[in-house]
């Protein structure tokens, strides 16, 4: 489980566009606090280390202590929206934490050993990922970092499936049991394919450099021809 972190913030008494432009000229993002049966807060976070939080990883599985307008609340980052070009982070949405209530949150599926599994290492196959997180329902305090799957004796054909997944106790995954997260699938043609286009690809360039070498000969011995004539 990740732990409670620290989040300094400033408590915004204005809200909309302009005033969520205004923050972002100041080197900040605009935020908001809601749920937990309290009207919404406003704040607004260093650009710096909102965006350290966000790349750092774990930013939607992280319960934060945030410090505004002086008061501490432990809230949750719900969404947030980043530029879709620069990727600088414009807005965050941060879900209250209430003791005693369970939340919703998307965990990622991480996977291990899979030098283990013959059908990937021996047979080829590859690790077809359907689901990279899978959402939980699960107390604040006991969210895990990640679900890790072992593949060690997987072979092809063999499929993970949401009820297949190592959960801890207390959290209870969203999907049905039978929803695949995961299938070990065989080798492709793609390989054979490109491989097959590259050899076609490089047959036509001998075959032009071919015609090349005999245009040329023919072009020289036209020359020859002429040059006798005269």
């Amino acid at each position: 489980m990740s732990a409670v972190k620290p989040l300094e913030a400033v408590a915004r008494d204005r809200v909309g566009k302009g005033a969520a432009r205004a923050v972002r000229r100041q080197g900040q993002v605009p935020a908001v606090i809601y749920g937990g049966n309290q009207p919404p807060q406003a704040i607004a976070i260093d650009l710096i280390r909102t965006r350290t939080l966000i790349y750092a990883g774990g930013f939607r599985t992280t319960v934060f202590e945030i410090s505004a307008g002086g008061r501490k609340v432990r809230a949750i980052p719900r969404d947030f929206q980043l530029d879709p070009v620069t990727g600088v982070p414009l807005h965050i949405d941060f879900l209250r934490v209430v003791a005693g209530q369970s939340i919703e949150v998307e965990v990622p599926v991480h996977f291990t050993n899979e030098d283990a599994a013959p059908g990937i290492k021996q047979e080829g196959g590859t690790l077809n990922v359907v689901h990279h997180t899978v959402t939980v329902e699960v107390a604040p305090e006991s969210i895990p970092d990640a679900i890790t799957v072992d593949l060690t004796g997987k072979a092809i054909g063999d499929t993970v499936h949401v009820s297949d997944l190592p959960v801890p106790a207390g959290v209870s995954v969203v999907l049905g049991g039978d929803e695949v997260v995961a299938t070990v699938v065989p080798p492709t043609v793609l390989g054979a394919e490109v491989e097959a286009e590259e050899a076609a690809v490089a047959e036509a360039a001998r075959a032009e450099s071919a015609a090349e070498v005999e245009a040329e000969a023919a072009e020289e011995a036209a020359k020859e021809d002429e040059a006798k004539e005269d």
